[in-house]
């Protein structure tokens, strides 16, 4: 079957499988605070000597509305909101050192993310950082990163979260169109770019990551080409190179300036993606899961290389932990066992942590099918390919799925043998259908809303 056939045949809203089971499908039944307390406590004991533990902390402020960003964001020029915020995150990370208890958190990983993180100042993010690293132990292969908007992203921002521990960059480039900056709202000229991008690599940075999005609004494939050329002349380490998921359903979304009218569709908006993926590879870049790229070197192609690429809320990381605590509103914290949600208004969450409560709304407790499950699916996103040989790993549900896979298997997009499945490069674009065989929760409560974004 051509490739543009198979488009118009898989696409189909689906989840992007940075958990499983997906946010809406979450147990209805509340997870209570006793419970996440619990789920925490155990895994932080039986792991955070092996693997240690990751961090993810939520800034919620911007500026100015991006009108493609469907993140929980907060939109002011206030800065006086800065310094609450950090106390409140501090004081929500006392909460969890007093589970701990006396054994010190290893801490593999923080990513901050938002929001855009570089609105705060660097003073405000120095003492963030500081309040919660000088509690920590700080592993050799550490890897800490933040998003940087390069408007806003000084040297001063750099270089203060390099000496604190930062060594990764993560800038938000989307397109250098003029036009598709204007309706997302987001101008920030080459020459912006550049200047973040060297005054990363002068600071001593040794990871500058490119954000991409394909598929945005009045987006072509001229300009696609163009602005992978001017990419590539910034070499940057790694690129995510997303598909714009449009769903203006949800909530402060700025994505109903425009319409489904203006936007790419269908194989027109996969060619967007197949030009740049081709660009990249010429590059010399190397394919890594879903929609990502890397230099050989970069620590992320090489997780790959060994099979020990990991994925979680905060997207593919080479660093595997089995505890990963949200800090801010709205964050996603996961004990592999557990999910919680914080209270995603800032107002709600800052009253639940001054209350000494853990702020958390809503959250699931996975069943032994549900972490089954979710093994083959990490295992796919991550290496395109699992097995169920092991008998921890089977589930009644994996021989239906491989009779849900039959006709992608007769398009080309699967192979199955015996107890093992593998993708193969023509499936590449259709990995989230792919996992969708597996999904349970979806595949016995189908939703009768539109809930997620198109797979292609």
């Amino acid at each position: 079957m051509l490739q543009k056939e198979l488009i118009r045949k898989y696409n189909v809203p689906g989840p992007r499988y940075t958990s499983y089971p997906t946010v809406p499908y979450w147990d209805k039944a509340p997870l209570t605070e006793q419970d996440w307390q619990q789920h925490v406590k155990q895994t932080f004991q039986t792991s955070n000597h092996s693997d240690g533990i990751s961090l993810y902390i939520h800034l919620p402020y911007c500026e100015s509305l991006c009108t493609f960003c469907a993140c929980n964001k907060r939109i002011t020029k206030n800065h006086e909101v800065e310094t609450p915020y950090i106390d409140t995150l501090l004081k929500e990370w006392q909460l969890y050192l007093n589970l701990f208890g006396d054994e010190k958190p290893r801490i593999r990983e923080i990513h901050l993310g938002g929001g855009t993180p570089t609105f705060f100042s660097p003073e405000s993010l120095t003492r963030l950082l500081k309040g919660i690293l000088d509690t920590c132990e700080i592993p050799a292969d550490a890897e800490f990163g933040f998003e940087g908007h390069p408007k806003n992203t000084s040297k001063a921002h750099l270089q203060a979260l390099y000496d604190v521990g930062f060594r990764r960059v993560s800038y938000g480039i989307q397109d250098f169109d003029p036009k598709v900056q204007d309706i997302i709202n987001r101008v920030q000229p080459f020459d912006m770019v550049k200047e973040a991008t060297d005054n990363a690599r002068e600071v001593g940075y040794t990871s500058v990551n490119f954000d991409l999005i394909y598929g945005l609004p009045f987006q072509h494939k001229s300009s696609i080409v163009d602005t992978i050329e001017k990419v590539n002349t910034l070499r940057p380490d790694r690129i995510a190179y997303y598909s714009y998921a449009h769903v203006p359903w949800v909530g402060s979304t700025g994505q109903r300036r425009f319409t489904e009218a203006d936007l790419p569709a269908d194989e027109e908006k996969r060619e967007l993606y197949e030009v740049g993926k081709e660009m990249l590879l010429d590059a010399g870049y190397i394919e890594i899961g879903m929609d990502h790229f890397a230099l050989k070197s970069e620590a992320l192609a090489v997780a790959a290389e060994a099979k020990s690429l990991h994925r979680n809320f905060m997207g593919y990381t080479p660093n595997y932990t089995k505890l990963m605590v949200g800090l801010g509103c709205s964050s996603i914290s996961d004990s592999w066992t557990a999910f919680a949600q914080n209270l995603k208004k800032v107002e709600e969450y800052r009253e639940a942590v001054e209350a000494g409560q853990f702020p958390i709304f809503k959250g699931h407790q996975l069943t032994e099918e549900d972490l089954i499950i979710r093994k083959h699916i990490l295992n796919v996103m991550c290496h395109f390919e699992t097995s169920w040989e092991d008998a921890s790993l089977q589930t009644p549900i994996m021989e239906e799925a491989v009779e849900r896979l039959e006709e992608m298997i007769s398009d080309g997009l699967v192979q199955v043998a015996g107890k093992t499945l593998k993708v193969t490069p023509k499936g590449y674009p259709f990995v989230r259908n792919i996992c969708m065989a597996f999904d349970a929760r979806l595949l016995r409560d189908k939703p009768t809303s539109r809930l997620f974004s198109q797979t292609v």
